[in-house]
């Protein structure tokens, strides 16, 4: 019954969310446990593990994170035009486990290697699932932002156990002494493919009900009641506002399956390009310096395909993710800046009486606040809807950069709470990243939303691809400005560095201030080229 369900039947559910965003849900929230746990990691292994030093650990970082999102771009093109969203998800997941268990064998030796295939599988899993949960919603359907919302909680529930765990096991902090020491940070990575596999099965056992969406568009086409065959690539399964699909899907032999194992060749052709270029982060800048110019062209081109309706709504899908890069490369300072900032300048005590690792602090808290307010902020924004008043999408962007702002001012008030010189207050700490955590629910989980409202049927996988290329060049840039932070003050005592990291603080807070500022400003404009879309 589940198989023959129709688009209509599904988007045509009851309630605040789909049945189907539950399964899509608790997929997610395993997959992010691997990718948080890993993320969590990186800076402190790389520092204290692989002895770099603290300015090429955060180049290394950004270049890191930046092809981990860049690849989502090539996995939501392969999804849209070749795979389909399901089987880009499977792949994508099954390259994850590969690179967890070779991270697993040995860290210290294979590590860019297991990184390698987890770049290019997080690219080939990211988008498509996201892109899954915009399908399971009508265009112009007020739930979509708030089922947004409740799959970003069950991001970062799984981000909330991996940042904290991995690092952890990692660190000998926990399990500690029922792992040998030799073996920690083996089995800190060997738990990320564990988990992985659960998000996999969880997916496998519950496809059934996602009927049409998410199917692969060159194995299986719609046939219509007129037994017409259409080949459009991305209205086949895809498209989450296409009229319901009546009739069966069937699986079609047409001389193109041998596409998908192009596309499965050449992933795994891409593994030792991928780790040269993690390795070396000059070719990090050269790859950015390519891949952003050659994106911009392609929607260009794009938009000249589609109605001068479409080209708006791309113009202002354009908008959003430039403002995007700039939130990420704020944003993504907690896993490089803001990870060493913890491991050198805070105290170990919450609340004055709690001792947590303050790396654990820095991975987890923004995590357990999305848990505690995507729902709340969800309902709000489904409230103020049906009284008429809720805030365009251009302004919560706005009111996340903002959020934003301040919580940078707050990162810089810590200096003004030492405990001892140059160890500053976790709770002032914690305090900020509750006060960030407003911000990102105001852009993240919207911004995934409005790309799927934005983007026309065909171009689905590729616009939530180009969403988190926007996070690539995000991660990008807070590489080198963590790295600017590290150079001044590589050699210093606690007190320079405290000195010097919230320094830098500061200044993102009056940037991101400015960016917010400008967002509601030209909102008008952006509103008119978003057309119907709210």
């Amino acid at each position: 019954m589940s198989q023959n369900l129709t688009l209509e039947e599904i988007q045509d559910f009851k309630g605040k969310y789909p049945k189907q965003l539950w399964h899509l849900f608790f997929s997610e929230m395993w997959e992010r446990f691997c990718f948080y746990g890993m993320r969590g990691m990186l800076t402190f292994f790389m520092v204290h593990q692989l002895s770099m030093p603290e300015t090429q650990a955060n180049l290394q970082y950004g270049a890191t994170q930046a092809f981990v999102y860049a690849f989502t771009f090539i996995g939501g093109l392969f999804a849209d035009k070749i795979l389909g969203f399901r089987k880009s998800l499977f792949w994508g997941g099954i390259l994850m486990i590969i690179g967890s268990l070779i991270l697993a064998a040995d860290p210290h030796k294979f590590f860019f290697l297991g990184i390698s295939f987890t770049v290019i599988g997080t690219g080939f899993f990211k988008p498509n699932i996201s892109t899954m949960v915009g399908n399971l919603y009508r265009q112009g359907d007020n739930r979509r932002d708030a089922g947004f919302s409740l799959f970003y909680s069950g991001i970062n529930i799984g981000a909330l156990l991996g940042g904290y765990a991995c690092v952890a096991i990692g660190k000998g902090q926990l399990l500690g002494s029922m792992i040998p020491d030799h073996l920690h940070w083996n089995v800190a990575f060997g738990l990320a493919a564990v988990v992985m596999t659960i998000s996999l099965i969880t997916f496998v056992n519950t496809r059934k009900h996602l009927g049409p969406i998410g199917l692969s568009p060159i194995t299986n086409p719609p046939v219509h009641n007129t037994l017409k065959q259409d080949f459009d690539f991305g209205t086949i399964g895809n498209d989450p506002n296409a009229a319901p699909m009546n009739a069966r899907t069937a699986t079609v032999k047409n001389g193109k399956a041998w596409y998908e194992y192009a596309v499965y060749i050449g992933a795994l052709a891409m593994v030792p390009v991928v780790m040269k270029m993690v390795a070396k982060t000059e070719y990090t800048d050269w790859f950015m310096y390519i891949i952003g110019p050659a994106t911009l062209i392609y929607l260009i081109y794009e938009m000249t395909r589609h109605t001068a309706a479409e080209a708006k709504k791309l113009g202002a899908a354009l908008v959003f993710i430039i403002f995007s890069i700039i939130f990420w490369a704020f944003f993504e300072q907690s896993g490089g800046s803001l990870s060493l900032f913890a491991a050198n300048n805070l105290d170990d005590k919450l609340l004055g009486a709690i001792k947590l690792d303050p790396n654990g602090v820095n991975n987890a808290a923004n995590s357990l606040f999305v848990i505690i307010f995507a729902p709340l902020v969800g309902l709000i924004w489904l409230g103020l809807a049906k009284k008429k008043i809720e805030p365009n999408t251009v302004v919560k962007f706005g009111l996340g950069f903002i959020f934003l702002a301040l919580a940078f001012y707050v990162f810089y008030a810590t200096r003004f709470f030492q405990l001892v010189p140059g160890m500053a207050s976790l709770d002032i700490f914690t305090l900020a990243y509750l006060v960030i955590t407003f911000g990102e629910l105001c852009l993240s989980p919207i911004g995934l939303s409005i790309m799927t409202k934005l983007s026309p049927a065909r171009l689905q996988g590729v616009m939530m691809g180009m969403w988190f290329l926007a996070s690539a060049y995000g991660q990008y840039v807070a590489g080198i400005l963590g790295a600017g932070m590290a150079q001044a003050n590589e050699h210093a005592s606690p007190v320079e560095k405290l000195i010097a990291y919230t320094d830098g603080y500061k200044q993102l807070a009056i940037y991101a201030l400015i960016a917010g500022v400008v967002l509601i400003i030209i909102s008008p404009v952006v509103k008119k080229l978003m057309q119907e879309v709210k």
